[in-house]
């Protein structure tokens, strides 16, 4: 158990530290990905962020300040995001669990 959480933050970790870039123009190679005209300035912190999913086809995630994919966006975007304690706990069969602060965008 120890261990699982150990490697969801190890996996977590580098989202968060790559969320708090600012990027001026970023266009995505899908057609239906990403596109941003303008600048961007994302702002995320986390603590104490699990995400644990158990069993057979289960999802369990967390995302901070998050651009996701199926989006245009033009003009100026700030997201500020901040977490703490937040869990996303998957038991059981075709279950989901998801937490997501200051997320813009779809799937």
């Amino acid at each position: 158990m120890r261990n699982s959480l150990i490697a969801i933050m190890l996996a977590v970790s580098p989202s968060i530290a790559l969320a708090q870039m600012t990027v001026g123009v970023q266009r995505s190679s899908s057609p239906r990905g990403v596109q941003i005209q303008g600048d961007t300035d994302i702002k995320a912190s986390a603590q104490n962020v699990n995400a644990i999913a158990v069993g057979d086809d289960n999802a369990a995630a967390n995302a901070a300040g998050a651009v996701k994919g199926d989006i245009n966006i033009k003009g100026n975007t700030r997201i500020n995001a901040t977490v703490r304690e937040a869990n996303a706990i998957a038991v059981g069969k075709g279950n989901k669990a998801d937490n997501t602060v200051g997320t813009v965008g779809g799937k």
